[in-house]
C-alpha cells in the first residue's frame, strides 16, 4: 500500500539516523513505501533511540499506516582500541602485534619502541587466534595473517603480518573468520539494550553475530524473563516462534530476527531457523567473513531454506549503496533489489542509504519503484500450488487452511485475500504461502498490525471486532471500493473464524465477490 495504491509484496525497511530521524522525514519515508524502521543500537545513547522511536510512533499515527520498529543489537563485535590521532597506515609485509592491555597504537610505548601494537575490545583475542588464521580489519579492507604468539599471561602478544595496506583508525571492526571465539552471545551492552527495547515496546529485536541455535535461545530466555515471550517454551512440534501472539492468554511478544553473518551461522542454519522467528541475510559481515564470491549463492541458499520452513526472511546491506552519495542507483543495484524480490523475501532493507545518506527519501522511493515493477510482473504469473515442505509436516489446521486458500486463489484467479486475524496467526500462515497476491489483514490489535507490516504480501488494516460475519463482509466491501483496491464483482478469498468473535483460530474460507454484501 504505497502512495500509488500499490500493494507491495516485499516490504521496505529503512534504517533511521541523522539523515532521516525527524517526524517529517519519517512521514515522507512512509509515504514512499517504508513499512518498518530499524534503530541501530551500535550508535547513539538510549535518549536518542527513544526520541527516534517516539518520532516513528508519531509518524505512524499521523499517516494511519501501521509501521514496525526493529531494535538491532550490537552483538559481540570486536573492535580496534585507541589509535593515534589521524590513524596509522599499514603496508603490505608490515609486522603488526596485538596485546591484551590497552594501548594507543602508533604512539611509542612499551619495551619495543616503534613497534606497531594494537589493543582490542576483546583481550582474549590474543589467546584464541592461532597461527595461520586471518585477522581482518575495517570490514575486511586490511587483511592480516597470524604468524606467531609471544609471551604469556598479561604480556602475551599476537604477531601478525599485513598482506595489504590501509589506514586504520580507532574503533574499526575486527573480523576473525577462521576462529571459534568464546565471546558471549549477548554482551553487557546488549543486556541493557534488550531491557530498553522491552520497556519502550519495540516490535522486533534483531540479534547480531548469531552462531547457533543456543545463541537464539539465550535471547529468547532473556525476553521470557522480562515477560515478552511465553512463560514456558512450547513443544518442538508447535515451536516457540511464528511472529504471532501464540497463546490466547499471552498478549506481549517480541519476535527475534537472527542475522546470518558468520560462517558458524551458515553451518548451523537449520538449528537457527528452528529457534528463531525470522532471519536476516546480513551481507556486510557475511561478505567479510566468507568468500565474497560466494555471498550470492549463500543468499539463495538461506532464502530457499527459510521458504522451506515458512520462515520470514530479510535481505540487507548495500542494496542501493551508491545512493548514499548519488541521487540514482547503479543498474547492478537495481538488479540486486529485484533479484531478492523475485526470490520472495519478506523485506529488503536500506542501511546507510537512509541513515546517513544524502538522498534518504529518494532511496525509499527508488526501492518502491523497483518493487512495484517487479511485483507487477510477479502478479501476472500463475500462483504456484506447492506449499512450504516443513509447514506441510506440521499437520496443523491453520497451515492446512492456508494451503487450501492458495489452491482456491489459483483456481478463481482471486484479486486479493482478506483475513480477520485477531492474533495474527492466520495472516502469517497465508503470508508464508508466498502467493503473488495482496493479503489485507484486519485486526483490532495495533501491536499485531505493526508486526504484520514486515511480512510478505500483508497489508495490515485496523478494524474493530466485527459483531458478525455479515458485518465483516460489509466493512471489507466498503473499504475495498472506497480505496479502489478492487472493483465490483472482483473475486476475492476471505479467511475468518466462525463465529468471528472466536480468537486464536481461523476455520472458514469464503469465496466472495466484491460488493455482494452491499
Amino acid at each position: 500500500m504505497s502512495h500509488k495504491n500499490e500493494f507491495l509484496l516485499t516490504k521496505i525497511i529503512a534504517t533511521l539516523g541523522p539523515a532521516s530521524e525527524s517526524v517529517e522525514t519519517i512521514l515522507q519515508l512512509i509515504e514512499e513505501g517504508a513499512r518498518a524502521f530499524r534503530i541501530n543500537f551500535s550508535h547513539g545513547a538510549f535518549e536518542e533511540h527513544e526520541r527516534i522511536l517516539n518520532n516513528v510512533r508519531r509518524a505512524g499515527e499521523q499517516s494511519g499506516v501501521p509501521v514496525a520498529v526493529i531494535g538491532d543489537l550490537s552483538g559481540p563485535k570486536i573492535r580496534i582500541g585507541k589509535v593515534a590521532e589521524g590513524g596509522v597506515r599499514l603496508a603490505a609485509g608490515m609486522a603488526v602485534a596485538f596485546q591484551k592491555e590497552p594501548v594507543v597504537a602508533g604512539e611509542p610505548a612499551g619495551d619495543s619502541p616503534g613497534e606497531l601494537v594494537f589493543s582490542t575490545t576483546y583481550p582474549r583475542l590474543v589467546e584464541e587466534v592461532k597461527p595461520g588464521q586471518q585477522v581482518l580489519l575495517d570490514d575486511g579492507s586490511v587483511r592480516l595473517v597470524c604468524l606467531d604468539k609471544t609471551g604469556k599471561g598479561g604480556k602475551a602478544k599476537l604477531i601478525c603480518e599485513a598482506r595489504n595496506g590501509g589506514l586504520i583508525t580507532s574503533g574499526k571492526g575486527i573480523n576473525l573468520p577462521d576462529t571459534n571465539l568464546s565471546l558471549p552471545a549477548l554482551t553487557e551492552k546488549d543486556q541493557r539494550c534488550i531491557r530498553f527495547a522491552v520497556e519502550k515496546g519495540f516490535d522486533f529485536l534483531a540479534q547480531s553475530f548469531v552462531r547457533n541455535g543456543e545463541d537464539v535461545r539465550l535471547l529468547k530466555d532473556r525476553l521470557r524473563d522480562l515477560g515478552v515471550r511465553p512463560t514456558r517454551p512450547r513443544s518442538r512440534k508447535e515451536r516457540d516462534q511464528q511472529f504471532a501472539i501464540i497463546s490466547r492468554e499471552f498478549r506481549e511478544f517480541i519476535p527475534v530476527i537472527s542475522k546470518i553473518e558468520k560462517p558458524q551461522a551458515v553451518a548451523n542454519l537449520e538449528e537457527i531457523i528452528a529457534e528463531t522467528d525470522a532471519v536476516m541475510v546480513a551481507r556486510g559481515d557475511l561478505g567479510v567473513e566468507m568468500d565474497l564470491a560466494e555471498v550470492a549463492v549463500l543468499q539463495k541458499r538461506i532464502i530457499g531454506l527459510c521458504h522451506d520452513y515458512g520462515m520470514p526472511v530479510i535481505v540487507a546491506t548495500q542494496m542501493l549503496q551508491s545512493m548514499i552519495e548519488a541521487p540514482v542507483p547503479t543498474r547492478a543495484e537495481v538488479s540486486d533489489v529485484a533479484n531478492a524480490i523475485f526470490d520472495g523475501v519478506d523485506a529488503v532493507m536500506l542501511s546507510g542509504e537512509t541513515a546517513v545518506g544524502k538522498w534518504p527519501v529518494e532511496a525509499v522511493r527508488m526501492m518502491n519503484r523497483i518493487a512495484g515493477k517487479t511485483n507487477q510482473y510477479l502478479r501476472s504469473r500463475a500462483v504456484d500450488s506447492s506449499s512450504p515442505r516443513k509447514l506441510q509436516a506440521l499437520k496443523h489446521r491453520t497451515p492446512a487452511l492456508a494451503h487450501g486458500v492458495k489452491t482456491i486463489v489459483r483456481d478463481i484467479d482471486a484479486r486479493l485475500m482478506a483475513v480477520w486475524s485477531s492474533m495474527g496467526g492466520a495472516a502469517i500462515f497465508l503470508s508464508q504461502q508466498r502467493m503473488p497476491r495482496p493479503i489485507i489483514a484486519f485486526s483490532a490489535n495495533p501491536e499485531i498490525l505493526r508486526r504484520m507490516a514486515l511480512l510478505y504480501a500483508l497489508t495490515p488494516v485496523f478494524m474493530e471486532q466485527p459483531a458478525s460475519t455479515a458485518e465483516f463482509l460489509k466493512q471489507v466491501d466498503e473499504l475495498l471500493l472506497e480505496k479502489k483496491w478492487a472493483s465490483r464483482n472482483d473475486p476475492i478469498v476471505l479467511v475468518l473464524a466462525q463465529p468471528i468473535q472466536q480468537t486464536g483460530i481461523a476455520n472458514e474460507i469464503c469465496i466472495h465477490y466484491v460488493g455482494e454484501s452491499l
